[in-house]
């Protein structure tokens, strides 16, 4: 299998401070089928001490703020249409992946993208009830229509347009609906 955005994690561990120690935990994770592609060695260094003091150089007024200290530059969704709770435009300056609810903008969030699909499927199956794997089901589905080559930061979820959503949504809603039937 071909590695993948998929099929990435992070991993943070903490190790005990002898010369071979991480060598030691990417051999492991070499050995067993994965790959080791990065290392933050400041990181480790930094945290050799204790932990780090952070302080913002703003006011953290809400959850968002302290998101958005927290994990800056990752992404922001601002869904409210037609004025987002956050400008698109300035949120560029912060992150590199923004997403909103508005056509004029990529990476539009709109319950169109499921909805079709996700009843689809529900029908398909003859499913009386939604659960939460089909739900993820039918999230999983939505993501791998994007593939590896087209993903960037204004393309992380696929259009309304793209012909392959609905049908997609609506396999992955059936098979997890029909999974969940046999259980029952």
């Amino acid at each position: 299998m071909a590695p993948s955005v998929s099929y990435s994690i992070t991993v943070r561990l903490e190790v005990a401070s002898r010369g071979r120690a991480v060598s030691e935990i990417t051999r492991a994770v070499e050995q067993a089928g994965g790959v080791v592609t990065a290392l933050d060695v400041t990181a480790f260094l930094l945290h050799l001490g204790g932990k780090i003091e952070m302080r913002s150089k703003v006011p953290l007024r809400n959850r968002d703020d302290l998101s958005m200290a927290y994990t800056p530059g990752v992404g922001r969704v601002a869904l409210a249409n037609p004025d987002p709770e956050v400008d698109p435009e300035a949120a560029r300056e912060y992150a590199a992946v923004v997403a909103t609810g508005r056509s004029d903008y990529p990476n539009q969030i709109n319950n169109v993208l499921a909805f079709p699909g996700v009843f689809r499927g529900l029908l398909d199956a003859q499913s009386r009830f939604v659960t939460d794997d089909m739900l993820i089901a039918a999230a999983r589905a939505l993501a791998d229509v994007v593939s590896p080559d087209e993903i960037g930061p204004h393309y992380i979820i696929p259009s309304v347009f793209h012909p392959d959503v609905a049908s997609s949504v609506a396999v992955a809603v059936r098979d997890a609906a029909t999974r969940q039937l046999a259980r029952s």
